[in-house]
């Protein structure tokens, strides 16, 4: 469904299993910039009122998302830590296209955040088919339900307001380009790395 062109190692959730408390640091700040993402796309494009709307929805979720990370990480004793820099999501922007009319880069944005969803959820798959951890499995079981989800709304709306663009041209170009970075990652423990 992904159509994602490489899979993660699951001996990745070996690198993870070492430093739970990072990956779960790490994991909440990707809920907190998703809800980010999301609100400045609302800022940016006010006058689509459907987007709008599921955007809100969308935003409400990720900060959710990022509670239920952070109440997790206070029950095992730890602390949120700072802010992560996610390398993955820098290289993934370079690729937005620069210039072009509000639609065209409204598209972009939504294939980018579409692209960020689909690897998050086939990770949040990994996770939950790997680790040892049953409580942190069933945790990334659920996540990975709605991270498809949030995948499929991103793409519909590419596909909705795409009208004179090549969505599935550009999504195949997005594909090939995540396959050329994501082979640098998969090698720390964060969502993304």
């Amino acid at each position: 469904m992904l159509g994602l062109k490489l899979p993660t190692d699951p001996r990745w959730v070996n690198i993870v299993e070492s430093n739970i408390d990072e990956i779960l640091t790490d994991h909440a700040w990707c809920e907190q910039k998703a809800a980010t993402n999301a609100l400045s796309m609302v800022v940016n494009n006010p006058n689509y009122t459907e987007l709008v709307t599921e955007l809100i929805k969308l935003a409400k979720e990720e900060l959710e998302h990022f509670e239920m990370v952070h109440n997790l990480i206070k029950s095992r004793g730890g602390v949120l830590g700072l802010e992560r820099k996610d390398d993955y999501v820098g290289q993934l922007y370079k690729f937005m296209q620069k210039g072009g009319s509000r639609l065209s880069s409204l598209v972009d944005r939504l294939l980018f955040s579409a692209m960020i969803e689909a690897r998050s959820c086939e990770r949040f798959r990994v996770l939950s088919e790997n680790i040892n951890d049953k409580e942190l499995a069933k945790f990334y079981r659920d996540l990975m339900i709605s991270e498809a989800g949030h995948y499929t709304l991103f793409i519909g709306f590419a596909r909705q307001y795409g009208n004179g663009i090549d969505i599935d041209k550009r999504w195949k170009e997005w594909l090939e380009y995540e396959a050329s970075i994501i082979t640098n990652y998969g090698k720390k423990e964060t969502i993304h790395g």
